[in-house]
């Protein structure tokens, strides 16, 4: 049954000033830094996540869920992408050393090679369209918050 909408705490107009630019600034800003890796490189900004992720780690390697939840994805989504990506030899599937039951992404020399030649880009964009139009506080401040937000968002799906 749908709530009382005298009961709904609406957004004000400052909250709403705060949400909508957040929202569409968001998608915009991953959609051109995509375009920008697939224009210069041929290569989606999931992809560079992927290979980013895994490169982060000391052996390359991470267990598929954990890499679903780095990226924000589905298990199934990854699967998915993680198969388009070991066909074009950047990853392979593995077996986790502690869990034989799970299964690992592993980077490939491939898609190292392919990361160091992509990241210049997405730096690039990063910087030109975040980064470099925000003061220090304001990263400082950028930070604290969506890692609150993303704390409070892993802690629900516990």
């Amino acid at each position: 049954m749908a709530a009382d909408p005298g009961e709904t705490p609406w957004l004000t107009d400052t909250e709403m000033t705060a949400w909508r630019p957040y929202v569409v600034s968001t998608l915009r800003l991953r959609q051109r830094l995509h375009r920008e890796l697939v224009e210069a490189h041929d290569v989606s900004l999931i992809d560079y996540e992927v290979l980013a992720a895994l490169s982060s780690t000391p052996d390359g390697s991470m267990r598929m869920t954990e890499l679903a939840d780095m990226l924000g994805s589905t298990k199934s989504r990854l699967s998915h992408q993680i198969a388009r990506m070991e066909r074009a030899g950047y990853v392979r599937r593995g077996k986790d050393p502690d869990d034989k039951r799970g299964v690992t992404a592993e980077l490939t020399d491939e898609g190292q090679e392919l990361l160091q030649a992509v990241a210049p880009t997405h730096v690039r964009g990063v910087r030109a369209h975040l980064i470099d139009l925000l003061t220090e506080d304001e990263h400082v401040t950028l930070g604290s918050v969506f890692s609150r937000v993303s704390a409070h968002l892993t802690e629900l799906e516990d």
